[in-house]
C-alpha cells in the first residue's frame, strides 16, 4: 500500500538530509587525511605546504560551520555550550514569531488584492461548471448540503416558526376587502351560479333523503287534536314542492330567485369592503380562524411534509429538484464564462470578502501558528524544520570546507610571497 503522501514526503527528505551529511562529514574527513598526509611527506617535498595549508583551513572551515549548523538544532557533541540547540531551546518564540511575520507581511489587504487581481476566479469557476459532469457534481453535493441542513434543524423550532409566521402573515391582511374583491370576482365571472345549482341540487338530495326525520319533526310541531292523515297530506304537499322548487332553481338559470342570491352577494361585498362593523366582523372570524385548533394542527405539520418532500427530492438524482440544481448551476457556469460584467461582480465580490476574512482573521491566523508550535515537542520541532530546512544547510559546511580551504591556500601563499 502507498503511503500517504505527507509520510512519503518526509521519509524522501530525511533521507536526502542524511546523503547530504555524509557528504559534508566526508569532505571534512577527506581534508583531514590530506593534512595529515602533507603535513608528514611536506619536509620531502616543500610544495606540500600549500596543500597542507589548503586542507587545515577547509578542516577549520568545515568545523566552524559544522559547528554553527549542528547548533541550531542541538548540543554539538552533547555539550551544553551557551547559545547552542537554538531552535528546541526558542520553539515558543519562534513560533509566536512566525505567527506576526505571516500575520504582517502576508495576510494584509495590500498582498490578498495583489494576488487576486491578476486571476479571474469568476471565469475559472465558469469553465469548471461547464465541463461535461461537473455540473452534476455540485447538484449531488448541493442535493448533500441539503440533506445534511434538514437533518440539522430541530423540527419543533422549524414547526413553531412557521406557524407563528402563518399567523402573523393572515393577521396582517384585512379580511373584509379580500372577501369582498373574491366575491367581486367569482359573481363577474359567474362561477357562483354554478356552485349555487350544485347547492341546490345538494339541498334537494338532503330533503329527500332525510324524509322521514323532517315528518316527524312536523308530527312534533302540530297540535295532538290534529289527525296523522293531516299531518301526512300537508307534509307531502310541502316536501314535494320544496323539492320541485329547488330543482327548478337549480336548472333555471334565469330563474328570479338567482337575481334575488347576486343582489345579495353584490350587497355582501360592498359591506365587506366598506362597513367598518363588517370588516371588524370578518377580521374576527379570520382570528377564529387562525386560532382553530385543525389550521394550527395544520400549520404544525406543514413542515413534516415539506421537509420529507425535499429529502426524498434531495436523494433522488432524477428528481425535479435535483435536474434544477443541476440546471442551475450548468447556466450559472455559462453566465460566468460568457459574461465579463457578471465575471467583474463575482471577482470583486470574491476580492472584498477575502480581504474582509484576511482582516478579521489574521490574528487569529497568527495565534494559530503560535499555538501549533508551541504544542509541540521540542524533538518533534526540531526534526520538522530540520527535515525542512536542513539538506540546504549541510550545503553551508560544504561551502565552508571549501571556501576555508581556498582562504588557507591564498593565505599561504601570500604569507610565502612577504615572506
Amino acid at each position: 500500500m502507498a503511503l500517504p503522501t505527507a509520510v512519503a514526503d518526509a521519509d524522501a527528505r530525511r533521507a536526502d538530509l542524511r546523503r547530504m551529511k555524509r557528504t559534508a562529514t566526508g569532505l571534512l574527513l577527506a581534508a583531514t587525511a590530506v593534512f595529515l598526509v602533507a603535513r608528514v611527506l611536506e619536509e620531502d617535498a616543500s610544495w606540500l605546504g600549500f596543500v597542507r595549508a589548503t586542507a587545515e583551513a577547509a578542516m577549520v572551515g568545515a568545523i566552524a560551520d559544522w559547528f554553527a549548523v549542528t547548533a541550531l538544532f542541538r548540543h554539538p557533541l552533547g555539550i551544553p555550550i551557551p547559545h547552542t540547540a537554538i531552535i528546541p531551546n526558542r520553539k515558543d518564540d519562534i513560533g509566536r514569531g512566525l505567527g506576526t511575520f505571516v500575520q504582517q507581511h502576508f495576510l494584509t489587504r495590500d498582498v490578498v488584492e495583489e494576488r487576486l487581481a491578476g486571476v479571474s476566479l469568476a471565469a475559472r469557476l465558469g469553465d469548471w461548471l461547464t465541463e461535461p459532469g461537473n455540473a452534476e457534481r455540485v447538484g449531488d453535493q448541493l442535493g448533500g448540503v441539503l440533506r445534511t441542513t434538514l437533518d440539522t434543524l430541530k423540527d419543533e423550532d422549524v414547526q413553531e416558526t412557521l406557524e407563528v409566521a402563518v399567523a402573523t402573515r393572515v393577521r396582517a391582511i384585512e379580511a373584509g376587502p379580500v372577501l369582498a374583491k373574491g366575491l367581486e370576482l367569482v359573481v363577474a365571472d359567474g362561477r357562483h351560479q354554478e356552485v349555487l345549482s350544485v347547492l341546490l341540487r345538494r339541498v334537494a338530495e338532503a330533503v329527500t333523503d332525510n324524509e322521514e326525520v323532517l315528518r316527524s319533526r312536523l308530527q312534533a310541531e302540530t297540535p295532538w287534536w290534529v289527525p296523522d292523515r293531516f299531518d301526512d297530506r300537508i307534509f307531502d304537499r310541502v316536501h314535494t314542492g320544496v323539492q320541485r322548487f329547488l330543482h327548478e332553481v337549480a336548472d333555471d338559470t334565469a330563474h328570479p330567485m338567482r337575481a334575488t342570491f347576486d343582489e345579495r352577494i353584490t350587497t355582501l361585498a360592498d359591506q365587506l369592503a366598506r362597513s367598518p362593523s363588517m370588516r371588524a366582523r370578518a377580521d374576527a372570524l379570520k382570528e377564529e380562524l387562525v386560532q382553530h385548533p385543525a389550521v394550527r394542527e395544520w400549520s404544525s405539520t406543514m413542515w413534516a411534509d415539506i421537509k420529507a418532500s425535499l429529502l426524498a427530492h434531495a436523494d433522488d438524482p432524477e428528481s425535479d429538484l435535483r435536474l434544477r440544481l443541476v440546471g442551475a448551476a450548468r447556466s450559472f457556469g455559462e453566465r460566468l464564462r460568457d459574461d465579463p460584467t457578471l465575471q467583474a461582480r463575482v471577482d470583486g465580490w470574491v476580492a472584498s470578502t477575502a480581504v474582509e476574512v484576511v482582516e478579521r482573521s489574521k490574528g487569529e491566523v497568527g495565534e494559530v501558528i503560535a499555538s501549533t508550535v508551541a504544542r509541540w515537542d521540542s524533538t518533534e520541532a526540531t526534526d520538522r524544520i530540520e527535515l525542512q530546512v536542513g539538506r540546504d544547510l549541510q550545503f553551508i559546511r560544504i561551502n565552508g570546507t571549501v571556501v576555508g580551504g581556498l582562504a588557507g591556500l591564498v593565505i599561504y601563499s601570500v604569507g610565502k610571497l612577504i615572506g
